[in-house]
């Protein structure tokens, strides 16, 4: 009897493949394949690594070699899949929103660090986008009240998305440019991670930054135009002595620090990122 030899692939064949096709494209390949698999199949990693020699079926292949092919072309994970990891949230995420990246983290860090848990302040998120940073300080801090406005109503409308997702009650979202609709001295604390790239910036055409929404990346001729914003924006609307962080670009730590000293805050600092990079600026309304 002649053998019948079958055109199925293993769990491990078909990750081992895929890492090879986008080894051309992303950093992370194994992660990436490994990423994808398990969203094609609906199972977890332990799973995937537990049973590795599980055979797929023609339909789990074409389902996973249709997102390989998007990935392949520079796709980015997150809007592959809908959904990032940030903090200890799990973001939808679509091309209408900056995807929530690790560094901005240290934004969140640093903000918690200005908020004792019994107290109840108002913050204000600007530009918020999935409302990921906003989320991520309300969930840990249930007795403030979190106001995030983004220009964006399609980011508005993911933010609040996330928010009935994971239930989180103490948060607003606003459709509004910067700090508009907000009260004079009316917030204890300003967070934002604007746009900072300069908008003839090369690396906007490298990359996951490529299908990305440049209402949320560029901000003029030298990065700034935003940052300059905000931190007028935030004079208005703190409270004496409140505080402004924002993220900003690795190479504009040093500036963004001037334009806050001109502006007449003081107590300021700098966060350097795991890179050692400058991230996030830090000063205090007088």
């Amino acid at each position: 009897m002649k053998k019948i030899i079958k055109s199925a692939q293993s769990r491990a064949t078909t990750l081992r493949h895929a890492e090879q096709k986008l080894a051309h494209t992303s950093a992370t390949s194994r992660l990436d394949a490994e990423l994808l698999l398990c969203h094609a199949l609906n199972i977890t990693k332990t799973q995937l690594v537990t049973w590795p020699d599980i055979e797929l079926n023609d339909i789990e292949l074409t389902q996973f070699h249709s997102l390989i092919c998007r990935r392949s072309k520079g796709e980015p994970i997150a809007y592959i899949l809908g959904t990032q990891s940030f903090w200890t949230l799990e973001l939808l995420t679509t091309p209408s929103v900056l995807i929530p990246r690790p560094e901005t983290e240290l934004l969140v860090e640093a903000a918690l660090a200005h908020i004792n848990p019994n107290q109840a302040l108002n913050i204000l998120d600007i530009g918020t986008g999935s409302g990921a940073i906003a989320l991520s300080i309300a969930q840990e801090r249930t007795q403030t009240t979190v106001i995030a406005t983004d220009i964006s109503r399609p980011a508005i409308d993911l933010a609040n998305q996330n928010k009935k997702r994971h239930q989180i009650t103490n948060v607003f979202f606003s459709h509004a440019k910067w700090a508009t609709g907000i009260k004079n001295e009316s917030i204890d604390i300003v967070v934002s991670n604007p746009p900072y790239i300069a908008h003839n910036n090369p690396h906007l055409t490298q990359g996951d930054v490529r299908f990305e929404p440049t209402i949320a990346l560029t901000s003029g001729a030298t990065g700034f135009d935003d940052i300059n914003a905000i931190i007028k924006d935030s004079q208005r609307v703190l409270k004496k002595k409140g505080w402004l962080l924002f993220e900003h670009g690795w190479d504009q730590g040093i500036e963004s620090q001037q334009k806050l000293n001109l502006a007449n805050y003081h107590n300021m600092s700098l966060i350097k990122d795991l890179n050692g990079h400058d991230r996030v600026s830090i000063g205090q309304r007088t």
